[in-house]
Formats: C-alpha cells, sequence, structure tokens
C-alpha cells in the first residue's frame, strides 16, 4: 500500500485540532513520507489550508519541535529535522517489481568505471551553465504559452545541420522530434508505429532497457545473435522472417562495440523496405569513435524512408539533460508529432534552447574532439593495466568501455555489487544477454569514469573480488 500524507482534520472528533495537526505530520515523519529536510509550509500557510485557526497549527508545531520533528528557522523556514532512518530492505513499495530495482541499482553512482556516465573534467561546465542560466531567463520572461511539443526550432534546426555534417544524415528540421531522452524517443516510436503483438528484432547481448521497453510497448521479442559483423540478419530470417521492426546499435553495438558492416546494412534495408520493416537506428555514443572516423549513420544509407534514427546527448553531454532526438520518415512526421503532443512532450525550452545555443557557437563539436582524445588515453591506461595482469586474450575494447571478461564460475553480478562498496561500479555483462542461456559473464568498465590517479590500486582491488568469487 502506497504510503500518503493525510492532513485532513475532523471538528466532531474528540481530539483537538492541533492534536490532529500534530499527530498527522509525525506519523509522516516516522513513516518516512516527509524525509529529514523536507520543508513544511509555515503555519499561517497551513492554516489556511486546512481552514482552521493560525494558532491551531502553530500549537502543532511547537509540539513537533519539541520532539526534535522539526526545525524552525527565521531564515529558512520550517523544515523536518535529520535524524537516524530504520533499516528497510527496499525503498520501493511492495508492488513494484525487480525491474525498478535492478535498474535503480544499476544507475547507482557516481562511482569509478561506471558505464553511460561522461566524463565531467572534459566537459566546459561553467560555459555551458552560463549559456543556460541565460536561457532560464529568457524562458521566466517569455509568455506563459505551451510550447512546440515537436520540439524548439532553434534545436531542432542545429540538430538537423549536425547530423548531416557528423552522420551523413540529410534530413530537414521538421522531421527532428525533440524526446526526453532516449528511453522516451523509444516510446515515441512504439506508440507512433503501434505493432503492439507483433515480432521485434532485438541484439543479443543488447540494452536492457531498450528489451525491456519493447516488451512493455507489446511487442514479441526475437532475440538475433551478435557476431562480428554485427547483427546476424541470416539468422533472423531464418527463425523470425515475419518481424515488422528491428532495433540496432549498428555504429557501435551496445555492449560488445563491433559495427555493422556495409554488406549487412544494405540487406537489411532492402528486406526492411520490400517487406514494409521498421528499422529504429539507436545511435549509441553517436561519434565517439575512439579508433578512426566513426561509421556513418544506418539512416544515411536508407532511401526507403523505413530507418528512424534516436539519439541523445546523454554520452555527450549529461544524463541529466534527459535531452534526445529522433529522425522521423517523411510519411511519419505528422503521427510522430500528434504522439509528442498527446504523450510525450519534450524538456522545457530552456534547456533546449541552451543546447542550441552550444551547438550553434561551435561548443559541442570542440568538446566531442577534446572528450574523444581524452577517451581514447584512459582506455588505453585501463587496458594496460587489465593486460598486465590477467593477459590480452581476456580484455576487449568495445566503445567507450573495456570488457574484462570472467570464466563462467564467477558471478558477474556479486562483483559489481561487491566493487560499488570500494566506490567502484562496472557493469555486469551477463543482464545484456536476453536468456540466461549462453550469457557470458564480464565486467564493462566505463572508460569515462576510470580513475586517474589511482588507477593501479583500483585495477587490482578489482581482480582480488573477482578472484574471491572465482
Amino acid at each position: 500500500m502506497n504510503k500518503r500524507l493525510n492532513l485532513n482534520v475532523d471538528r466532531s472528533a474528540k481530539a483537538p485540532l492541533s492534536e490532529q495537526i500534530r499527530k498527522a505530520l509525525a506519523k509522516a515523519i516516522e513513516d518516512g513520507v516527509l524525509e529529514p529536510g523536507a520543508r513544511l509550509p509555515s503555519w499561517q500557510d497551513l492554516a489556511a489550508q486546512l481552514g482552521v485557526a493560525r494558532g491551531t497549527v502553530r500549537t502543532a508545531y511547537e509540539k513537533l519541535a519539541a520532539a526534535q520533528l522539526i526545525e524552525a528557522s527565521r531564515a529558512t523556514g520550517t523544515h523536518v529535522a535529520q535524524r537516524p532512518r530504520a533499516a528497510t530492505k527496499s525503498e520501493l513499495p511492495p508492488d513494484v517489481g525487480s525491474f525498478l530495482e535492478n535498474y535503480l541499482e544499476m544507475t547507482q553512482g557516481p562511482a569509478f568505471f561506471q558505464m553511460g556516465v561522461p566524463a565531467t573534467e572534459t566537459f566546459p561546465a561553467t560555459l555551458f551553465a552560463r549559456i543556460r542560466a541565460h536561457a532560464v531567463r529568457a524562458e521566466a520572461s517569455a509568455p506563459p504559452l505551451y510550447p512546440d511539443p515537436r520540439g524548439e526550432l532553434e534545436l531542432r534546426r542545429e540538430i538537423a545541420g549536425y547530423l548531416a555534417v557528423a552522420r551523413g544524415i540529410n534530413c530537414l528540421p521538421s522531421q527532428v522530434i525533440i524526446t526526453a531522452g532516449f528511453g522516451a524517443g523509444l516510446g515515441l516510436v512504439a506508440s507512433a508505429l503501434s505493432l503492439s503483438g507483433r515480432i521485434a528484432w532485438v541484439e543479443n547481448p543488447g540494452f536492457p532497457w531498450s528489451r525491456k521497453g519493447l516488451e512493455l510497448a507489446g511487442l514479441s521479442l526475437a532475440p538475433i545473435p551478435i557476431d562480428a559483423h554485427g547483427i546476424d540478419i541470416d539468422h533472423g530470417l531464418r527463425h523470425h522472417p515475419d518481424a515488422k521492426l528491428v532495433l540496432v546499435t549498428p555504429g557501435q553495438q551496445a555492449p560488445l562495440g563491433v559495427t555493422l558492416s556495409l554488406e549487412r546494412r544494405l540487406r537489411l534495408l532492402e528486406w526492411a523496405a520490400t517487406n514494409q520493416v521498421w528499422v529504429i537506428e539507436d545511435d549509441y555514443l553517436s561519434e565517439l569513435q575512439l579508433a578512426g572516423r566513426a561509421a556513418p549513420a544506418l539512416a544515411s544509407l536508407d532511401r526507403d524512408g523505413r530507418v528512424i534514427h534516436i539519439g541523445s546527448f546523454s554520452k555527450t553531454i549529461s544524463p541529466t539533460l534527459r535531452l534526445g532526438f529522433l529522425v522521423a520518415p517523411v510519411e511519419l512526421i505528422s503521427r510522430f508529432a500528434e504522439v509528442a503532443a498527446c504523450l510525450a512532450p519534450p524538456p522545457g525550452p530552456a534547456v533546449q534552447l541552451a543546447t542550441a545555443e552550444f551547438m550553434h557557437e561551435g561548443h559541442y563539436m570542440r568538446h566531442l574532439r577534446r572528450t574523444k582524445r581524452a577517451y581514447a588515453a584512459k582506455r588505453q591506461a585501463v587496458l594496460d593495466c587489465f593486460q598486465a595482469s590477467v593477459g590480452a586474450d581476456r580484455v576487449a575494447a568495445p566503445g567507450l568501455a573495456v570488457l574484462l571478461k570472467l570464466s563462467k564460475r564467477a558471478s558477474d553480478v556479486a562483483v559489481a555489487r561487491e566493487a560499488l562498496t570500494f566506490g567502484m561500479f562496472p557493469a555486469p555483462l551477463s543482464p545484456w544477454y536476453a536468456t540466461p542461456d549462453g550469457a557470458a559473464s564480464g565486467l564493462l568498465l566505463g572508460v569515462a569514469t576510470a580513475p586517474t590517479r589511482s588507477l593501479a590500486r583500483s585495477c587490482d582491488r578489482l581482480l582480488e573480488m573477482i578472484h574471491r568469487f572465482s
């Protein structure tokens, strides 16, 4: 049962109104509904809200303060006092399934070797903060109107231009839809295509949250193995030729890092066009290819309008922005705009306009160039550290990670949880597989968050933990 704050007062009850208010607030604090540091309304405001005399609420507050449950200050107002909390098995209500528990666990941090998080030392945070502050002031002074559900035109123009230069995609700003990150883009696509009950190819191994997203959209998943050339098109055609959706990471496969070969790209696009199949291109890591130039996007080869390109700024700027985009095929522009307006609105205009200016002034491309150089150096340092200890055959370098292969006896999930207690959080490889059968055990060490000063010590400590679990 969800906990909730109950501040209704009963004038027919024997207990005084001030005592009813005191008990309700005390229970909310004890149950954790009101957490330490939470701000309470002033006793004048709460009295007006409840329709009681101000002195009634003031008496309740004075009793709560005497019990050291709340603290009052003229400068900062009234807050719940800091106090120890009872240990609980989970912060989640019992009706929340294991997926969200796993999601929250796998997105903890910050920690060394954490995946999916960009380095902070390479990002011009002061510059971006200044640009963003200007955008916030402009938003606050603008007329209070609903923004364009497709996203701000300035940002859509910048993204269209960027995609033409960096990813080889020729699209109009009208095809670009701004989203609240990759997940929101995937949800928008799933809603717009309405393929519930149909079969979708997904990479195996592949991003667990993407698989879950398609499951929630009602699709039947067909895991397709990955080899040195990317997703195995022949396997998919043999076993699931009636699929109507394909989700791929062709640039740098997540998590193995291989690039989808040109031969398979062309074959996938030909089959999709002939059989009216939609292809979602997750442009994972975008052009952050550390060895040579990034491969052009799959959408750059699409001549039949079957590819829906999804990107985000989570890996290049910050996941806290919750900012992404998709490129809709021309025939789906109206449909995608309708879904965006009704079900998947973008973030507020300020963050969009700040990002547009950041790109327009050339800061984004310069940031990417600096970041690639820094990441390449960090990845090589991590590779050298582990290759010297375990040998080159147990270490690989997919994308922005170093993969440390473990024996099947070692639980990569257990090692990752243990490592978190030491400030390290490599991602276990096995959850990326659709089924436990055939899942490989390994640790994906994010190079963006790899330590610089204490790298050797962190590597040694991680190897000690692996040895204990083997």
